[in-house]
Formats: C-alpha cells, structure tokens, sequence
C-alpha cells in the first residue's frame, strides 16, 4: 500500500477532491489553510502573504496510485494548477 500525500493551492482543493471522487479514491484526509514556503512562495495566509495550500492524504493501492498518475496531467492542465504528489510506503495495521 501507498501513503500518498497532495499538496494543492486552497483555492483549487474542491477540483481536486472532485478529480479524486472521479478517480476511484475512496477517502481521503484533508488539513485545509496550510502555511509554508515553496517553489511558488509564502503562503502564510496573512495580509502580505494571502495565499494558503490544502494537503490531501489518502492510502491506495500500487496500481491505484498508478491508475490516479495517468489522470494528473489532464487534471492539471484543465484547471491550470501545479500540484505536490509525495507516496511512501506503509502497512495497514486496521
């Protein structure tokens, strides 16, 4: 199994989780108004720094991860957002 992690800019999270709905993805686990510093800059969610990031964790499959890969560059492209993708593995306990 696959940990897999999303970061998306806030203002793109409802295309996001509609593309994963579409996708297959059963569940997903959000922290909405993330603030930090990257590629494209501050996004501390202040007056100087508006901008927030929302990051999605989900656990699939190899070949659902593999399946979800295909769709990102057409997602990515129809709604003109660069996106993070980290996986990892892990081991389902429950």
């Amino acid at each position: 199994m696959k940990m897999l992690m999303i970061i998306v800019d806030e203002s793109k999270k409802e295309e996001l989780e509609v593309f994963l709905n579409h996708s297959g993805v059963e569940g997903y686990t959000e922290i909405s108004q993330a603030a930090g510093m990257g590629t494209t800059g501050l996004r501390l969610g202040s007056r100087a720094f508006p901008k927030t990031s929302a990051v999605l964790f989900t656990i699939l499959s190899e070949e659902a991860v593999a399946r979800l890969m295909k769709g990102v560059d057409e997602f990515c492209a129809a709604c003109g957002e660069k996106l993070k993708m980290v996986s990892w593995d892990v081991d389902v306990l429950r």
